[in-house]
């Protein structure tokens, strides 16, 4: 049994950094020293209730670490192996699996907020603890299912690679897997927090021609131009679907939104030509809808996708993605703006709120 540090949702709004313990892993699990944890807007979503889940539990779900313990039965990892974590866990298995579609694995889906077997791990006192997606990753350590986490090479430093967890892959996968962006194309992210940026990277990996930027945060837009956005537009100062339009010539060929609201997926709908597509990559409310025109749906002969995870295959995708970094082409450095300690969340959080960085990553000795 471990004790440590894990930063816990105990109501909506209201979180706090407490001691928990964690038992060790069981059959098919493995137990994670974490060394970084991406702060991602999902997170802030469980604390605000965006994304419902049942309190308390440990958030946290874009992390890497380095193997301590493996459960029985496992013969893929072992003690000192580094890992990126995975939220969606990838069994091999199920339809989803074997239809190529790992970011749709149902292995956990009746899980909760606890392990695959419906037990926990993580205690605050006699009070069992939920945890985020299998993980819980904003703590010293984790217990989660060796089908959540991917082997990466020891050289990567973990803080970069702790992004590929979430929102690299779900940006940079967005543009390349979901919406196969065309070479010479022209697209528009509205929205550049840490996943609008990594779809202007994946834009940029994928040859586009022309990418817009669309934020109402100057100090985001001055961020996409370093990872490949050729456009920036002020959506609070002037008509961004307009403007999008201008700069095009008509409309975009792909458009992305990237925040999780309704208003600005219409936005990036209604900024694409006429046979266009449109992704919506943000988590909106479940009380959210958007509205679309009935006679235009079919008249424009637009395509609408939901991208879930970037249609990532972690075993796959995460170390390809460590791959571009390492040579260059994919700008992992940049993403890491500020880094943080587990006690220092709090600031974190309003950090990320106040549009001050690209990715605020917590670091653990």
């Amino acid at each position: 049994m471990k004790t440590m540090k894990a930063v816990v949702v105990n109501a909506i709004n209201e979180y706090s950094v407490d001691e928990v313990t964690l038992d060790s892993p069981q059959a098919g699990e493995l137990l994670v020293k974490m060394k970084a944890t991406g702060v991602c807007r999902s997170d802030l979503s469980v604390i605000s209730g965006t994304i419902p889940m049942q309190t308390p539990v440990v958030i946290g779900h874009e992390g890497a670490g380095i193997v301590e313990e493996v459960g029985e039965g496992i013969t893929q990892f072992e003690v000192g192996d580094h890992v990126v974590l995975s939220f969606v866990p990838f069994c091999g298995e199920c339809n989803d699996c074997h239809n190529h579609r790992h970011n749709m694995c149902t292995a956990g889906s009746a899980a909760g907020g606890r392990m695959i077997d419906g037990t926990t791990r993580v205690r605050r006192g006699d009070e069992e603890l939920q945890v985020m997606t299998l993980l819980g990753c904003m703590a010293e350590y984790v217990v989660c299912p060796s089908i959540s986490a991917v082997k990466i090479a020891k050289d990567i430093p973990l803080d970069k690679a702790a992004l590929v967890g979430c929102g690299v892959m779900t940006g940079v996968g967005a543009a390349i897997n979901t919406a196969k962006v065309e070479p010479g194309s022209t697209v528009a992210v509205f929205g550049c927090g840490g996943i609008g940026l990594s779809i202007i990277q994946g834009a940029r990996l994928a040859g586009a021609g022309q990418i817009i930027a669309v934020d109402l945060s100057d100090n985001k837009l001055e961020m996409a131009t370093k990872f490949g956005a050729t456009h920036l537009v002020n959506g609070g100062t002037e008509d961004a679907v307009a403007k999008v339009q201008e700069l095009t010539g008509g409309g975009a060929d792909y458009a992305f939104e990237a925040v999780g609201v309704p208003a600005l997926m219409e936005q990036a709908y209604n900024a694409v030509r006429r046979a266009g597509t449109a992704v919506v990559v943000g988590v909106g409310k479940l009380t959210d809808s958007m509205q679309l025109n009935a006679l235009m749906i079919s008249l424009s002969g637009k395509t609408l996708k939901g991208s879930m995870y970037g249609d990532a295959n972690p075993p796959v995708d995460f170390p390809k993605l460590l791959n571009l970094y390492q040579s260059g082409k994919l700008n992992l450095d940049d993403m890491v703006s500020t880094t943080y300690s587990i006690d220092e969340a709090k600031k974190a959080f309003d950090d990320m709120e106040d549009n001050v960085n690209a990715r605020g990553v917590i670091i653990f000795d």
